[in-house]
């Protein structure tokens, strides 16, 4: 006896609706193919090739014959070219080699893991030990500033361990201050001492843009065993590519917040976003944008004033930052040093002639402003802080006369006080750099010296 087999059963309409789905599903979510393209210019380190579906932003592979793939990021369009960015060298590329895309932005891996370590910004290790990254996760090195309206009000001090600071320029939790000043007059030491002192959860630092051999100082002298434990740096040599030195800096702010995301109390350093914007006048010119004010074209200004912003406090943490800038020539009116200013909530300017009377940190306190200091400090600080800014004042206008024996004691009362004062206050305001200060002594010891000043 033979048995037919049975007819199979008939699919239901909306089973088929739902197979068609996954299939379509499947077609436009795998990578079922690959757009190549062929470089057909290389100039410096831009690169032109015609490539479909690609984005501002896309990370590429350039192949070149010997085997090697160069990594380049995608800038611009002209016409129906690409044009191209190379994140390091371009030898061996050639005309004709082959180009293919990520299909996406660069990617940094960010985790517990970076802690103590000294990364590229694209996340390789430059300290010689490999990275864990099978738990890490992945972001975007370039994203968006908080929404103003979901950022708390600053009220709440931020510790630096630096006497003047915490007495007269008060930081808030949250808050950017730049440091301004020329080279040599102490940036990197007062960073070094603020990363050890600092009551952050986490440093991070950027450094751009730095002479090689200043990498190992930075992280043994200014920031010693303790700092590099629960710091991150994130470092790119001067003699590195100018795209690479300008996402340094985007790379330092990402891993700051994520850690910010975590609730950390972080405090974020750049030295120096003078040279994250040198960097980006060459990606700029590069690329045949105008130049503007000494050679800046007109996107550095609004790229600076986006990842300036994407610091601050937000309801899962804050990112508390100081952006150093080089002030080329002592011109505090550079065109980026006026910029940085206007965005950042604050600028303590070092100064030259106070760094020669051997007087360190070298803090311009009359030239300095903390934007926050009214909100976050009680009315005894306010005013033993305004009495000692007075003094000094007054002291630095009188100090001619008082130097050729000009002046006659008795015949102003607010110099004969600042005379009397001005020992105290210098030594208040100096502090070695080993010295280890707690905000509520510093407040305290500045509130106990000016009690008493009647001016």
């Amino acid at each position: 006896m033979v048995i037919d087999d049975p007819k199979p059963a008939a699919i239901p309409p909306e089973r088929i609706q739902e197979i068609h789905q996954q299939i379509r599903t499947v077609l436009y979510s795998e990578d079922l193919y690959k757009y190549k393209g062929r470089v057909s210019k290389l100039m410096g380190l831009t690169v032109e090739a015609y490539l479909p579906q690609l984005k501002i932003g896309d990370l590429c592979f350039i192949e070149t014959k010997d085997g090697q793939s160069k990594a380049a990021e995608v800038v611009a369009f002209k016409g129906d070219m690409a044009q191209m960015l190379l994140l390091y060298d371009g030898q061996g590329i050639s005309q004709g080699s082959w180009v293919a895309t990520t299909g996406g932005p660069i990617l940094l891996p960010v985790g517990d893991f970076l802690l103590g370590r000294l990364i590229s910004p694209l996340g390789e290790p430059l300290d010689g030990r490999p990275l864990d990254i099978s738990n890490a996760n992945w972001i975007n090195v370039d994203s968006s500033p908080p929404d103003p309206l979901s950022r708390p009000i600053i009220k709440h001090k931020f510790s630096t361990g630096v006497r003047a600071v915490d007495s007269l320029l008060t930081m808030g939790a949250g808050q950017r201050m730049g440091l301004f000043a020329g080279s040599g007059v102490g940036k990197s030491t007062m960073m070094g001492m603020i990363a050890r002192n600092s009551e952050a959860d986490v440093n991070v630092v950027a450094l751009i843009g730095e002479r090689g051999r200043e990498v190992n100082e930075f992280m043994e002298n200014a920031l010693g065993e303790e700092g590099v434990k629960r710091s991150v740096l994130v470092c790119a040599t001067g003699d590195q590519p100018p795209l690479l030195r300008m996402k340094t800096l985007m790379s330092a702010t990402a891993i700051a917040e994520y850690f910010r995301d975590q609730g950390k109390k972080v405090f974020m350093m750049t030295d120096t976003v003078t040279r994250a914007a040198m960097s980006g006048r060459e990606v700029g010119l590069s690329i045949g944008e105008p130049p503007t004010m000494k050679g800046y074209p007109p996107s550095i200004f609004s790229w600076l004033q986006k990842v300036l912003e994407r610091t601050g406090v937000t309801d899962k943490g804050s990112i508390t930052a100081l952006y150093t800038v080089l002030v080329e020539g002592d011109d505090i009116n550079d065109p980026v040093c006026d910029t940085v200013r206007g965005i950042i909530d604050g600028h303590i300017l070092l100064s030259r002639k106070i760094a020669a009377q051997n007087h360190y940190p070298a803090i311009d306190i009359l030239g300095s402003v903390s934007r926050l200091f009214t909100e976050i400090c009680d009315p005894e600080h306010m005013q033993a802080a305004g009495n000692m800014r007075e003094l000094l004042a007054v002291y630095k206008d009188a100090k001619d006369l008082i130097d050729v024996g000009a002046y006659e004691h008795g015949s102003n009362p607010k110099i004969d006080v600042a005379l009397q004062m001005m020992p105290e206050i210098n030594r208040f305001l100096r502090q070695s750099v080993k010295d280890i200060v707690n905000m509520d002594s510093t407040i305290q010891n500045l509130k106990d010296l000016m009690r008493g000043v009647n001016l």
